[in-house]
């Protein structure tokens, strides 16, 4: 790894490092947490074996400050599971992680025999996954290492996206503060209701950066009442999130806004980027209202980023695993004549991006958040299908799609969007994911 021991050991004591290693093909879901990795602290999880949940109880022991940590299950699916996590000098700016688990299949030896093949390379799997993240996000976070650590807070931060940014974020060192409509949240949490345009204004004196990822989901048929939450919703919360950050004594250094590429509307094969202006239809016009409520911070002085989103591949949440599904039924479609073209980023280099956004005071305003070479719906789905070893004979005529979502189902999925990050590959950004297969393969754990 390329940080010292000390600092590879941090990063594992760190709240957001279980988050950062969960297998993202892995149903899975944290129900209680006390402590991090020190004796006796404990991790209770919830997950997914079969079509069954089981609750797996860990217990941290054998805890050695700097160099290692035992992880040991209570209860859990296994008959015995013990790993050791050990950390090793390999002098001033490096260092080696071993893992060594110990494990025992559950059920009679004929049957554990039979399994032993599977469980080993599902572990070999689940580590490949592990050891590449683990270096990635080092990586990210070193390229910022003589910069302060910043407090942030996050608005959205239990959506998809927002979560995995927490995490990202507090195994950097950085301190992250979590926007909550709940009044009673504790320590760690600011109360808002952007309903009503209210915000803990003094809660937020002293961060860093505001990040808004707040929004109504647009997966469901976009009825009048549909469009209004959606487009509401977000000229609500990021306009709070503007508003609060102009009228704090000391603001933040920056405000940062999820946006979306479908700012750009559909234009075929045209090459898109900032400069590009505006489409027609439903989405940019939501675009539009999401960025212009940006306006009283940037009147304040204060720089603003709205992060242009393009697909968000993911295989824990967003719309990778609901595409994936069919395909791995061998059901996979091509959605109209497949050659509407699809910007689609990693989820991996989207947080790169945030923290680029966060840090780099020469970006602002529109930033595309997209990986360097998009591909058109046909390729998606001969890539995925190949990434999930499955045949895909299907075409979904576009009327029929039409007739079915509506105006969802013509904005979403054959809207043709050629778009080029081009303040990204100007500010010199490394995309750890930049070809579709790729990304796939390791968030599908394939």
């Amino acid at each position: 790894m390329p940080v010292s021991a000390d600092e590879l050991y941090a990063w594992h004591a760190s709240p957001g490092a279980f988050e950062r290693l969960a297998p993202p093909w892995q149903r899975l879901r944290v129900v209680e947490r006390s402590g991090t990795i020190e004796d006796g602290d404990r991790l209770v999880m919830e997950v997914a074996v079969g079509p069954a949940h089981v609750r797996w109880v860990a217990v941290h022991r054998e805890h050695v400050r700097a160099r290692q940590f035992v992880d040991v299950q209570e209860k859990g699916p296994f008959a015995l599971w013990r790993h050791r996590h050990a950390f090793e000098p390999d002098g001033e700016r490096q260092s080696t992680l071993h893992d060594s688990v110990e494990y025992e299949l559950p059920g009679p030896p004929a049957a554990t025999r039979a399994g032993a093949g599977a469980a080993q390379r599902r572990l070999e799997r689940l580590f490949a996954f592990r050891h590449e993240r683990t270096r990635d996000d080092l990586e990210r976070h070193l390229a910022f290492a003589d910069r302060p650590r910043l407090r942030v807070a996050i608005a959205g931060a239990s959506g998809f996206v927002g979560s995995h940014l927490a995490a990202f974020l507090t195994t950097g060192g950085h301190e992250v503060v979590r926007l909550t409509r709940r009044r009673d949240a504790g320590p760690g949490w600011v109360h808002w209701d952007p309903a009503s345009g209210t915000v803990d204004q003094a809660a937020l004196e002293g961060v860093d950066a505001l990040v808004n990822l707040a929004g109504t989901s647009l997966a469901a048929l976009w009825t009048p009442a549909r469009r209004r939450d959606i487009l509401e919703s977000r000229r609500q919360t990021t306009g709070l999130v503007a508003t609060a950050a102009a009228g704090l004594t000391r603001p933040p250094r920056v405000v940062v806004s999820a946006s979306a590429v479908g700012f750009y509307g559909s234009r075929g094969a045209e090459e898109l980027t900032e400069e590009s202006p505006a489409g027609q239809g439903f989405l940019p016009e939501v675009c539009r209202v999401w960025e212009d409520a940006l306006e009283p911070a940037h009147t304040a002085g204060i720089r603003t980023v709205s992060l242009r989103f393009g697909l968000v591949w993911g295989g824990a949440g967003g719309m990778l695993p609901l595409m994936a599904w069919p395909f791995k039924a061998a059901l996979g479609t091509r959605l109209g004549d497949g050659e509407q073209w699809m910007s689609w980023i990693a989820i991996d280099d989207l947080l790169g991006a945030a923290l680029l956004a966060l840090h780099d005071e020469g970006l602002s305003g529109p930033v595309n958040v997209t990986a360097p070479k998009p591909v058109t719906n046909r390729d998606f789905t001969r890539t995925l299908a190949k990434v999930v070893r499955r045949p895909a004979p299907f075409a979904a005529p576009p009327g029929l799609l039409e007739r079915g979502l509506g105006d969802m189902g013509r904005e979403l999925l054959l809207t043709s969007q050629r778009v080029r990050p081009a303040r990204l590959t100007e500010a010199g950004f490394h995309w750890l994911f930049p070809d579709l297969e790729a990304a796939l393969r390791f968030e599908l754990g394939r």
